[in-house]
């Protein structure tokens, strides 16, 4: 499977084009209205808060290649890319662990995922979604355990549910995608469909994507050497000995895979505002390299780290509507199951070796919300939100080693994770929210709840039992004062925290820096976020201004560790090129930052979007002090993968005609703070990361929801450029072509 058959596209668009003779004039309205849809401002997760949304038309227009790629152009975002095939989302400086990720309110974080970048919000279909809100700064009230940087909520799209349409009608799309720098082909074929008070959206799509070629080699600040990672194409990729700069180093290795999705929604309408539905979505991606290990950083050129599979199936039932007027309006109701699956295998055939894993967590869940009604208190409103959620894990684990030359297999008595472990995590929150009138608002909430974790011991492999419990109360504080028609001034104080996960108390594995391996004493981490804000909306013009600083307590960190630390007989700790182990640091770590955003509505269809991002890290260095005391040692040291100071700039025309153009310009700069393990990670030059800046050009045509042309020009000068920590660097010139035709 390596690209989509043409036909397939073809054919999808011939039946747009020809079938459900049946549609009426308002399914070609892009402005229908139906019985239920989400508001497109604030809404209960994002009230008050640093926050922004990406909606359908920005995915439309800027062609994103997946649902991290899409939120490069939100205030106090970053993405980083590991591989071609892996994303992840910083936010506010934190990612992977410390960041909460959803879809449609369902929480998707479990007790695998590891330390720093991970791969999973790239496993959500953009196709499917409707929406993307981002929440800055602590949110564990909400949101429990791994909310310190803030939460990304990926919001589905609807099944059709339009009012007063009788009979069966039904509405088939084809959606094709192509791209030029990494030989990319897509096609989904959706189809919408409505019987009386039942709707129905669904979709399978395909896509092949080739090696990623790049606008160049990205030096090494520090010595103008090429980076250990990516490995390029033998396509003449050099060192100018004269100048020191490379040249012609564009194609990179360990890029490149292939995805399949699938998904169904089927919806119905209760009436009074209230919805019924029951959904399935499911991402299969096959023989995605690790680019930062195909070929690893010092290894030969013919080893390889690939994950054969990477899956997730999510299914779910769930009721969106007021269940009891004034006591609980608005509620959002949702039990769910999630199977995160992966198997990869690490090729070594000059030792004819292959080594293998599979790891999988299922995870049952429910989560649940509501509001009241407005409550008279003398001069005073009371709004009360409340909800709460459990998530309970079941992990299975293996691991072998297969030698290429006998034919023989092994297995270990482990696997990355122990098979059997199992984790809960959960509570239940209250959000009360005062209107005092004079345009004051007081925002106050509470948590209360506790996570479990338990993992058997392994006596083989020298693996200590884990049995552990914490209670993980936390509250806020915000208030908000609209001093005048056009502008909201706001503060807020959230305590967030993370409880230790099996990754962190468990796993053995190989990281970006090298390889960790368990610590069962871990404490969870407390954070607290104090932020200010302004807000400006006018007819013309919205803005925000934020700052922030997050303190956090017992935060977890890779530590140096010698080979003689390593667990007993665990050969792949002892060869490994440098070790480490997950600690609590003792005393305070601080992330600050500050963040702009303003868009300016132009004459003409016009619009002007800028914005900027700075954060500053900085926590106790996690290495003990060495006992010479003529040894350097410094007690603090940047945090990990801090992102560096970035923004955006973009400038869009959009016409009555349907016609729309636009241009786009990403920025960052230098970021050469490097924590302890960056200096060991072949992901970051050495030196730090350079800056860049990549300029977008868009433009396209829409007819109604019949037809939609759109191309994107990436990288229109060829720059050599990759985001802080990342494995690969951006695509150099090419474009980007989207073709949806249906009915």
């Amino acid at each position: 499977m390596r690209r989509p058959v043409p036909w397939l596209a073809l054919g999808a668009a011939l039946v747009a084009a020809y079938g459900a003779a049946d549609a009426t004039a308002a399914a070609d309205d892009p402005d229908y209205t139906t019985t239920v849809h989400a508001p497109e401002g604030d809404n209960d997760e994002t009230h008050g808060r640093a926050s922004s949304r990406v909606d359908r038309r920005d995915f439309e227009e800027r062609l994103p290649r997946s649902a991290p790629d899409a939120l490069r152009y939100e205030p106090g975002v970053f993405v980083q890319q590991t591989s071609a095939g892996q994303a992840s989302v910083f936010v506010r400086g934190r990612t992977g662990q410390q960041t909460v990720l959803l879809f449609d309110g369902i929480r998707l974080n479990n007790s695998l995922w590891r330390q720093g970048p991970n791969q999973y919000f790239f496993t959500l279909d953009q196709a499917t979604i409707r929406a993307i809100d981002v929440v800055r700064g602590s949110s564990s009230v909400r949101f429990g355990s791994d909310a310190i940087g803030g939460a990304v909520d990926a919001l589905p799209l609807d099944a059709p549910l339009w009012a007063d349409l009788a009979g069966l009608h039904a509405w088939p799309r084809s959606i094709f995608r192509a791209s030029t720098a990494d030989e990319q082909l897509g096609e989904r074929f959706q189809l919408e469909a409505q019987w009386d008070r039942f709707g129905l959206i669904g979709g399978a799509g395909i896509r092949s994507v080739g090696l990623l070629e790049g606008g160049g080699a990205v030096a090494n600040p520090a010595d103008g050497e090429l980076p250990w990672v990516p490995r390029f194409a033998e396509d003449g990729c050099t060192v100018n000995r004269e100048t020191g700069d490379p040249e012609n180093c564009r194609t990179q290795l360990g890029t490149g895979f292939d995805e399949l999705t699938f998904d169904g929604r089927v919806s119905y309408d209760l009436g009074a505002n209230r919805v019924l539905s029951a959904a399935v979505y499911g991402y299969r991606e096959y023989d995605a390299p690790r680019t930062d290990q195909c070929p690893p950083a010092e290894g030969r050129w013919d080893e390889c780290l690939t994950y054969d599979e990477q899956f997730r199936t999510l299914a779910y039932v769930s009721f969106r509507g007021d269940l009891a007027a004034g006591a609980a309006e608005d509620a959002h109701l949702a039990l769910s199951y999630q199977r995160q699956h992966e198997r990869r295998r690490l090729d070594r055939p000059a030792s004819f070796v292959r080594l293998g894993g599979i790891d999988d967590v299922d995870t049952w869940g429910f989560v649940g919300s509501a509001r009241t009604e407005r409550i008279e208190i003398g001069a005073a409103t009371l709004t009360l939100r409340y909800g709460g959620e459990v998530y309970h894990d079941r992990v299975a684990s293996a691991a072998w080693t297969s030698f290429t030359d006998t034919g023989q297999t092994l297995f270990a008595s482990r696997g990355q994770y122990v098979e059997g472990s199992h984790y809960t995590t959960g509570g239940f929150w209250l959000e009360p929210e005062f209107d005092l009138g004079a345009g004051v608002t007081l925002g106050l909430g509470g948590r209360f709840g506790g996570e479990e974790a338990h993992a058997p011991a392994d006596e083989a492999s020298g693996t200590a039992a884990v049995d552990d419990f914490w209670l993980t109360p936390v509250g806020r504080a915000g208030v908000a004062w609209a001093a005048l028609d056009w502008l909201t001034l706001r503060a807020n104080v959230d305590h967030a925290f993370r409880a230790p996960n099996l990754d962190d108390l468990t796993s053995r594995q190989q990281t970006g820096p090298g390889y960790q391996f368990e610590n069962p004493g871990l404490r969870p981490e407390q954070a607290l976020t104090v932020e200010t804000g302004a807000q400006l909306r006018l007819p013309w013009l919205r803005a925000e201004a934020w700052g922030f600083w997050t303190p956090v307590w017992d935060a977890m960190a890779r530590a140096p560790r010698s080979a003689a630390d390593c667990p007993a007989d665990d050969a792949s700790c002892g060869g490994a090129r440098a070790r480490y182990q997950l600690v609590n640091l003792p005393g305070r770590a601080d992330v600050f930052g500050v963040e702009l955003s303003a868009l300016v509505e132009l004459p003409a269809g016009f619009s002007l979007s800028a914005t900027l991002a700075w954060a500053w890290g900085e926590g106790p260095n996690p290495a003990e002090r060495p006992a010479d005391p003529g040894v350097a040692y410094e007690e603090t040291l940047p945090l990990s993968r801090i992102p560096p100071l970035n923004g955006t700039v973009e400038l869009r025309w959009r016409s009555d005609l349907g016609f729309y153009a636009g241009a786009a310009l990403r920025w960052a700069a230098l970021q050469d703070r490097l924590a302890l393990q960056d200096l060991s990670d072949p992901r970051i030059p050495r030196g730090g990361t350079p800056g860049f800046a990549v300029l977008d050009l868009s433009a396209g045509y829409r007819f109604r929801r019949n037809l939609l042309v759109g191309v994107v020009l990436e990288n229109v000068t060829d720059a050599a450029y990759r985001t802080h920590g990342s494995s690969v660097n951006g695509p150099g010139f090419g474009g980007s072509l989207l073709l949806e035709v249906g009915l």
